[in-house]
């Protein structure tokens, strides 16, 4: 079985307490621009990323080397860190170490050596400091070392190896969980299974109705053997999702012949605030009980994971976890290693600090992605690789400080007060600048590594804690600023100001994500243009884009426009009367439930009070701003309710996509305006910088995502081939060709033939 150096040694060698104090690591590219500095140093005669290779106990292992000198018997391994060298804990450092000796007995092996230098280099990326630490050490003692820590993964890879044999004999002949596949669905997993199988990117357009969660698991599962991928993941940006794919799972179990000896390893991810047992305790074996001994007891517990049959939800992982009285958040950040399929959001391959992508790169893994509701991961994206920086908040924590991090405070306090000076003239006004405030960036490292001094040392402190976040997430972001992004300055008043680097284009930091799959499809009811994802996902240029055809008919719908409505922002007062009077109309004409989408509260609520004046008889209730999950809850369950009413919500907000309401649950909706942005100055710079990049700035700022929103959120009225309702378009420029070719074809009854 081939394994990766570091995993044998993650694996086997790692003892102890879990320790995450607070330490700012080095993001992933600052890890490897460190590297690459101290390779860069060592001049000639050194060789880079030497690689290293042999068999140990029957396992087939190997690795990349940081640095070889063959002339002078050198072997280093580079680590990265931030800060004090001595907050790097001891079961840290002999991680590193029998990473670095594991190197070093198999370069002995491959280069027929007796002896080895091998030196352990820390890296500081703040101030550009090594420190090394040295030995000469014996080919015959490494070997046994490494022999040691391949015993103790050995067993584990042998089963391993079978859980993998039989896993692929079961999803090569895996049954579909009903009778036959719905119209159109056989289609989907065919389209499916085929870009699993080449390896392909695939935009695909999959409408309403066609059981996109089983149509996308079934064949993507099938092809994994064939495929010879180690891994799927499906991902979502909504947890109500992500429970149908674990709904689906289940399914597929069940429909199996002996679903008792299921082979299929399935994890849940879930974020570390739902999954944490001590939000109030630091993640370190002196504060937190679940963290004390954790490597001691993770092997039993992980094998009983392992072992389990049924899908490892966050319930079932927390069971587990509290048996060996173990963290269950970072349980289940170990079993991501070792299951077959890994459901969770997009974050946890897409953010800056993305556990599968990692995974991924670590274990050169054939990775597979599905990716649902895909036409939200731009906003998704840009909001990853945003950050805010708030004045407030600093200045709150100066008054409760410790001494000792009154000067990094000050200095910080005094650059947020030349930022402020240097924008006077702005008022209140949103600044856009092209460049970071450098004395604010430059006083936040001394302020990031004031409070890790403090906080490595002292009790947990949530203010100091958020500070600590706040800053070392900026420094990070903006180490890469550029033209994918801006630089927003606010004051709103004394104290009050923000600095926010804003993301306008993810396609730059989601690029390498997609490109170290092995398979990506990325599916959604709206995918079109396909053009459009490509460009700000990062996309291959040879990516694909299918649009396949509803299940749904024109007959179905009744599609309505109104060409003396216009809902332009110099229009809206005049249009709330006609508004109000043709959903008067419409409701009286056919009662029951309907769905009324604007594109604010202040429309919304100005049609409502014009509706409820002029027609009592008709039954409304609305969408209030930050409902809670249990107001969302009632208001969707009005919908169930026998006598109808009109339901007045926001477009692009909770109740506009993602619901489902079959059948009378609702028999139509309105759509008050095309959903576009406000053309304010952050979307005409967003609009300008699209227009330079793509030469679309128009297309990709304004009209594309909103109409988007429109086809979402009419698409709530048919969800199953026996619906039947009405779709009112309110605005004059519905009617224009351009705007509706960006809608979905089945509605004008122009779909061709795939």
């Amino acid at each position: 079985m081939k394994v990766a150096v570091r995993s044998l040694c993650e694996f086997a060698a790692r003892t102890g307490d879990l320790d995450f104090r607070y330490t700012p690591a080095p993001s992933a590219e600052e890890g490897i621009a460190g590297h690459q500095a101290i390779q860069a140093k060592r001049g000639y005669g050194y060789k880079s990323e030497y690689p290293v290779s042999g068999e140990c106990l029957g396992l087939a292992l190997s690795g990349r080397a940081d640095v070889y000198n063959p002339h002078s018997g050198l072997l280093e391994e580079i680590k990265t860190h931030r800060g004090d060298l001595s907050r790097i804990r001891s079961h840290q450092r002999a991680l590193h170490w029998a990473q670095l000796r594991a190197y070093g007995a198999l370069l002995c092996h491959q280069e027929n050596l007796k002896t080895v230098k091998l030196a352990l280099v820390y890296f500081d990326i703040g101030n550009n400091r090594e420190t090394s630490i040295s030995e000469t050490a014996c080919a015959d003692e490494l070997w046994l070392e490494l022999e040691v820590l391949c015993d103790r993964y050995r067993l584990w890879a042998e089963r391993e190896a079978h859980h993998r044999e039989q896993r692929n004999i079961r999803l090569s002949g895996l049954r579909f969980p009903f009778a036959q596949f719905r119209p159109r669905q056989r289609q989907l997993a065919e389209t499916v299974y085929k870009n699993t199988l080449k390896g392909g990117t695939l935009l695909l357009e999959a409408p309403t109705g066609l059981g996109k969660t089983l149509g996308t698991l079934f064949p993507a599962l099938m092809a994994m053997p064939a495929a010879n991928q180690d891994v799927l993941c499906y991902l979502t940006c909504r947890n109500t999702a992500r429970q149908l794919a674990i709904d689906a799972v289940d399914r597929l179990r069940a429909a199996q012949e002996a679903p008792q000896i299921w082979p299929l390893r399935t994890l849940e991810l879930v974020s570390k605030a739902d999954a944490c047992e001590h939000p109030d305790k630091a993640c370190h074996g002196d504060a937190c009980p679940l963290a004390k001994g954790f490597f001691d007891r993770l092997p039993d517990a992980r094998a009983e994971a392992a072992q389990t049959n049924s899908t490892l939800t966050h319930e079932a992982l927390a069971k587990i976890a509290a048996g060996h009285n173990i963290c269950p958040y970072f349980l289940a950040q170990e079993m991501a290693r070792w299951c077959d399929l890994v459901i969770g959001d997009v974050n946890r391959m897409f953010d800056q600090s993305a556990l599968l992508h990692g995974l991924t790169r670590q274990n050169q893994w054939k990775t597979a992605v599905l990716l649902d509701e895909a036409h939200n991961l731009v906003d998704r994206g840009r909001g990853m690789y945003s950050v805010q920086l708030d004045q407030q908040r600093l200045l709150k924590l100066r008054k409760t400080a410790p001494n000792v991090l009154k000067s990094h405070l000050d200095r910080t306090a005094r650059a947020w007060q030349g930022v402020i000076r240097d924008q006077a003239e702005a008022g209140t006004a949103p600044v856009f600048l092209n460049a970071l405030p450098m004395s604010l960036t430059g006083s936040l490292q001394g302020l990031v590594s004031g409070l890790t001094d403090y906080l490595a040392d002292n009790p947990p402190d949530l203010a100091l804690q958020e500070v600590l976040f706040e800053s070392v997430a900026f420094m990070k972001l903006a180490d890469s600023f550029a033209d994918h992004s801006l630089c927003e300055f606010r004051r709103e008043g004394r104290g009050r100001a923000s600095l926010t680097i804003q993301n306008l284009v993810p396609a730059d930091f989601l690029r390498d994500r997609f490109q170290a799959a092995a398979s990506v499809l990325l599916f959604s009811a709206t995918l079109s243009p396909g053009v459009y994802y490509r460009d700000l996902l990062g996309l291959p240029e040879n990516s694909c884009f299918t649009s396949l055809r509803s299940p749904f008919g024109a007959d179905q719908l009744q599609l309505n426009f109104t060409p003396k409505i216009s809902t332009r922002h110099a229009h809206r007062e005049t249009s709330v009367m006609p508004i109000a009077e043709l959903i008067a109309q419409q409701y009286r004409q056919r009662p029951g439930h309907y769905l009324a989408f604007f594109s604010s509260f202040k429309y919304l609520n100005e049609v409502n009070v014009a509706l409820s004046s002029s027609a009592t008889d008709v039954p409304q209730r609305s969408q209030q701003p930050g409902m809670s999950p249990q107001q969302r809850k009632d208001f969707l369950a009005g919908f169930r309710e026998e006598s109808g009413s009109v339901a007045f919500a926001v477009l692009g907000g909770v109740f506009s996509e993602g619901i489902d309401l079959p059948g009378d649950e609702l028999i139509g909706a309105f759509v008050a305006t095309l959903g576009l942005p406000p053309f304010d100055a952050w979307h005409e710079i967003l609009k300008q910088r699209l227009q330079q990049r793509f030469g679309a700035g128009y297309e990709y700022t304004y009209l594309i995502p909103g109409l988007q929103k429109v086809a979402q959120a009419a698409g709530r009225v048919i969800r199953t081939p026996e619906d039947e309702g009405v779709i009112w378009l309110i605005d004059d420029r519905f009617l224009q060709p351009q705007i509706q070719k960006l809608l979905p074809r089945w509605w004008f009854g122009t779909e061709t033939a795939d």
